[in-house]
């Protein structure tokens, strides 16, 4: 299963190596506004993981609820934890968010079981 985590890494790597090669201004600035968005500032950078991981998953955003479900689980959110913002955001969004939620738990599944954890 640890196969899905390494092959989004890969993809991701290789496709934000291609953007941010294309030299494009307002691209890096987005991810740069990204990147320091979910520093630790008055919010700490677990709780902001949980946070993107919530409108992520509302969003319907499955590429976005994967980053958030690995950097969730790097920064020790617990499996409870991360079940918890997901049923949050079920509720939010609704039914149609289920899909989401049954590839987040098993992404989640894979990150477990994940010999690099």
């Amino acid at each position: 299963m640890a196969d899905i985590i390494e092959e989004f890494n890969e993809y991701r790597s290789k496709m934000n190596a291609k953007l941010l090669a294309d030299n494009n201004k307002i691209v890096k600035r987005i991810f740069n506004l990204d990147t320091n968005a979910y520093a630790a500032g008055a919010l700490d950078v677990k709780t902001k993981e949980l946070l993107g991981l919530v409108a992520s998953a509302v969003l319907r955003c499955d590429d976005c609820v994967k980053y958030h479900l690995e950097t969730s689980f790097k920064e020790g959110v617990t499996k409870e934890e991360m079940m918890e913002a997901m049923g949050i955001a079920t509720l939010v969004g609704g039914t149609i968010v289920v899909p989401h939620l049954r590839r987040a738990y098993e992404f989640w599944e894979a990150l477990e079981e994940s010999p690099s954890k």
